[in-house]
């Protein structure tokens, strides 16, 4: 039986599962759309579309490496209970080494992508487990990083993987110093690598801040401008990884530690778990009186 974008839609709608899901749940029960539902069901995709609209904000950062490739994700949840179960950690593990196997784009290709040749995507491997673990899960964001052979990838994971920072060096095969730059990354917090990163407008809309800012606290304006250059260094050192001091010698800057090696900052990503991300309101006396309405 052809299969119909309306019956897609029926069956979405129904369910509220993936639109590959539904098409697949459909062409498995020759369209009948009563079977199609409890197929979803037994596979637990219907259940996890029922968790969707829930706040989930909790999880993980993961790093992977394999040869000169790495990645660092983040993968969420609504507890920070569930990061403690093997079945999530065996999927942070299943997730990460999908992804450096067919290096996607975006978490929209990678959810739609066969797992490993296994007739499965990602998104039913994940709506998976949202059945057996009962929370709704999702994979927020990745980053894949390359290296050469004469590179080194700093990964580092605090908290269990709160804070997840993945860095790549060049010039040097030290994974201890790579180690460490990361793990500076993640306390610290930089978001360039160098001043050179740093959009043009961006320095100017700060330069002109800390014009207006001298001005108003009545310097003259022919030292407005050296003060100005002054504070604008401190800014450099707030942002950019290489004019930070390192935070196991604070009196070196970062950009001397990795010249002492010859080596290269490439790049970095740092992930803080649910940041940016509306976080969900314990209130558990609401919790109990929905669970004596039911």
């Amino acid at each position: 039986m052809a299969i119909t974008a309306k019956m897609v839609k029926e069956l979405r709608e129904k369910t509220g599962a993936g639109m590959m899901d539904c098409k697949k749940a459909l062409q498995e029960t020759d369209g009948d759309i009563e079977k199609a539902v409890d197929y979803l069901r037994e596979k637990g995709i219907a259940k996890a579309a029922k968790k969707a609209d829930r706040i989930a904000a909790e999880g993980s950062a993961y790093i992977l490496q394999d040869n000169n490739d790495a990645v660092l994700l983040e993968v969420n949840c609504e507890t920070d209970f569930v990061t403690k179960n093997d079945q999530f950690k065996q999927l942070l593990d299943q997730i990460a080494k999908q992804l450096l196997s067919q290096k996607p784009a975006s978490v929209e290709e990678a959810l739609q992508q066969k797992m490993n040749g296994d007739g499965d995507t990602l998104e039913t491997v994940i709506n998976g487990a949202v059945a057996k673990i009962g929370e709704k899960i999702s994979l927020r964001r990745f980053t894949i990083m390359e290296k050469t052979d004469n590179g080194a990838f700093g990964a580092y994971l605090h908290m269990g993987g709160r804070i997840g920072a993945l860095a790549v060096l060049e010039g040097t095969t030290d994974e201890q110093l790579a180690k460490d730059i990361a793990m500076h990354i993640a306390a610290v917090n930089p978001r360039y690598v160098s001043r050179d990163d740093v959009a043009a407008e961006e320095v100017e809309r700060e330069r002109e801040v800390l014009k207006t800012q001298a001005l108003n606290e009545g310097k003259p304006e022919k030292i407005v401008e050296k003060m100005v250059e002054g504070r604008l260094g401190k800014f450099f050192e707030e942002i950019c990884l290489l004019d930070q001091s390192f935070v196991k010698d604070p009196d070196q800057k970062v950009k001397k530690i990795v010249e002492a090696k010859n080596a290269t900052v490439k790049e970095f990503a740092r992930y803080e778990v649910g940041e940016g991300m509306e976080k969900r309101e314990e209130n558990f006396a609401d919790e109990v009186m929905s669970q004596i309405k039911k």
